[in-house]
């Protein structure tokens, strides 16, 4: 049968369901695949529930073969994003399909025809509404555990994307980090030197509520900063603050998130980190029905998994390459200790983010994952 390439609605949780559930099924076997959580899905996809719609616009498309859905995508054109890096770009989405170019070329050709009635001259992806959400298709790592805050996706994926005629945009690299038991001696004195040198201290909070009131505008005010020159990035407005403090700030661990303030009390650096909640996914199938959260729920506040999602590390742009990075680390170290992890994940690293990845090589660690934004002239 021929592809069909059916539209749906961003304000049907009957349209958005069956998209969502796609992504379940085709990888409802595969051991290392971990589903995105259904209700933050919901939440991200539906305009009523996303501040991101403010400068965005989107459209989702599924593929059919007869009533069987063989693969998915979302189009979505950040109007920010295109101002700030001067181009007339749509994104792709969110795609999954089944190892048929025929589907995937489909998908695609939609997105495309549908940048152009727009004013789009460039595609690329996979990208979401902005950083915060996943991006980034998976080219090296096809035999490691995703993570709660990247793609999974088949090997076969990339050999589509080439036989489309597009084009390297940007690679991400991650990192499998293993802290010593100790702080290193070396790594020591130069925090003791920049905190001197700058008047530095680092911080906790004890109290989620506290964090929240106290910190959450300032945490991802210094996010904004810091990301501001990184690939494709468009800054945070209030409304998306607001909810990524609801969403996240409530359910971290406290004694993961080290800050780094100045003298008189400014937020100048914080990394934040959790429990890996990868196998607790996999075990709740995103969550989608009340006994999927116990597994989550499990995993947050009772047995701790051996490692951790480092989610992000920013510092302000000024304090950049003065050792900010080495206060946030050495803090953490101890408590890997203490808390019996093994070894920490990272978040997606442009390949290119020098500064980032130097602060690994005072550790064990290992690049076991490559991550691709592909891109094509249209």
């Amino acid at each position: 049968m021929a592809v069909t390439i059916k539209p749906i609605s961003n304000t049907s949780k009957k349209d958005l369901k069956r998209f969502i559930l796609f992504n379940y099924k085709l990888y409802r076997h595969n051991k290392y695949a971990v589903p995105e959580m259904y209700d933050d899905l919901m939440s991200v996809f539906m305009p009523s529930h996303n501040a991101a719609y403010d400068f965005c616009d989107a459209q989702f498309f599924l593929a059919y073969r007869g009533s069987k859905v063989v693969g998915r995508v979302a189009a979505i054109i950040n109007r920010r994003a295109n101002e700030t890096w001067g181009k007339q770009s749509v994104r792709f989405g969110w795609i999954d399909f089944i190892d048929d170019e025929e589907v995937s070329r489909a998908l695609i050709d939609a997105v495309v025809t549908w940048g152009r009635e727009r004013g789009m001259t460039e595609i690329e992806g996979p990208l979401g509404f902005t950083d915060f959400d996943r991006e980034g298709m998976l080219i090296e790592g096809f035999d490691q555990l995703g993570t709660m805050a990247a793609h999974y996706n088949y090997a076969y994926y990339p050999r589509h994307m080439e036989q489309m005629g597009f084009e390297k945009g940007a690679d991400w690299v991650e990192y499998k980090i293993f802290p010593p038991k100790e702080i290193p001696e070396k790594f020591q004195r130069v925090c003791e030197i920049v905190k001197g040198r700058y008047n530095l201290h680092v911080g906790k909070y004890t109290s989620r509520k506290k964090l929240k009131e106290e910190r959450g505008q300032e945490i991802f005010q210094v996010i904004n900063e810091a990301y501001t020159p990184l690939f494709g990035f468009s800054r945070l407005s209030e409304k998306q603050i607001d909810q990524y403090i609801k969403a996240y700030l409530g359910i971290v661990d406290l004694r993961l998130i080290p800050m780094v303030f100045d003298e008189q009390e400014n937020l100048v650096g914080v990394a934040i980190m959790m429990p890996s909640l990868s196998r607790a996914l996999r075990r709740g199938r995103g969550a989608r029905r009340f006994w999927g959260y116990l597994p989550l729920a499990w995993t947050l506040f009772v047995h701790r998994p051996k490692n951790t999602d480092l989610l992000l590390v920013a510092v302000k742009p000024e304090y950049q390459g003065k050792g900010v990075n080495a206060l946030l680390i050495a803090d953490l170290i101890p408590t890997y200790k203490r808390l019996g992890y093994r070894y920490a994940e990272s978040n997606p690293e442009l390949e290119t983010n020098a500064k980032v990845q130097s602060q690994w090589d005072y550790f064990e660690h290992v690049n076991h994952k490559r991550r691709r934004c592909w891109v094509k002239a249209i």
